[in-house]
């Protein structure tokens, strides 16, 4: 025969069973109805899209060793350094392609940031609001560009020509490889040195 006190206490945890169970059933419940309102209160139309603005690369032709201005629609961030960089990347996306005139490896990853300061010394004496870029480049584009001083030279000056072109209170760059300063692009052209905007001039006319 089952003694008394086990009945007792099998029915006390069959009762506490039934409670946590109608307790888990309740939360379930109320978690499904929060879930279905969070899904109700998500706006359902489309987030904004910047729209297509007028833009500028100039870029290089390794044949002639010209820099071509190219016109361009492109969206556009409003932070003058976000654009800078998207610029930028643009830029290099044109080299990276299959049949670029000035072909280098990399694209718009090789522009790890762009960062805008106020000009100093003689840079500063362009314009009331005149401001040096910085371009920080990532080690794996610099390690993958050709060698050569034409082909580098080609790479900085179209990089420069074309922050002038679009943000024209750019009057100097100076050039970063993973936030550090190097000595040369890949061997030839001067990274140390800080580059005048005034002096990276298209040699063509502008084209799409």
């Amino acid at each position: 025969m089952i003694p008394r006190y086990q009945k007792v206490l099998f029915f006390l945890l069959l009762a506490a069973s039934l409670a946590m169970a109608g307790i888990l059933w309740h939360l379930r419940t109320r978690a499904h109805q929060r879930l279905l309102a969070g899904e109700d209160s998500v706006p359902t139309q489309a987030p904004e899209v910047t729209a297509a603005e007028p833009a500028t690369l100039v870029v290089a032709s390794d044949a002639d060793g010209s820099l071509l201005p190219q016109d361009r629609a492109l969206p556009l961030p409003a932070d003058p350094g976000t654009r800078a960089r998207v610029l930028l990347g643009k830029l290099l996306d044109v080299y990276a392609a299959p049949d670029a005139a000035h072909p280098v490896g990399g694209g718009a990853p090789g522009i790890a940031q762009v960062f805008l300061l106020p000009a100093t010394g003689d840079a500063a004496k362009a314009a009331p609001d005149a401001q040096t870029a910085v371009v920080n480049l990532t080690g794996s584009f610099a390690a993958g560009h050709p060698s050569g001083i034409e082909t580098e030279t080609l790479t900085v000056l179209s990089i420069c020509a074309t922050l002038r072109a679009n943000l024209p209170q750019v009057v100097a760059v100076r050039f970063l490889v993973d936030g550090q300063e190097r000595p040369t692009l890949a061997g030839h052209a001067d990274l140390t040195r800080t580059y005048l905007t005034a002096n990276a001039v298209p040699s063509g006319g502008s084209s799409q």
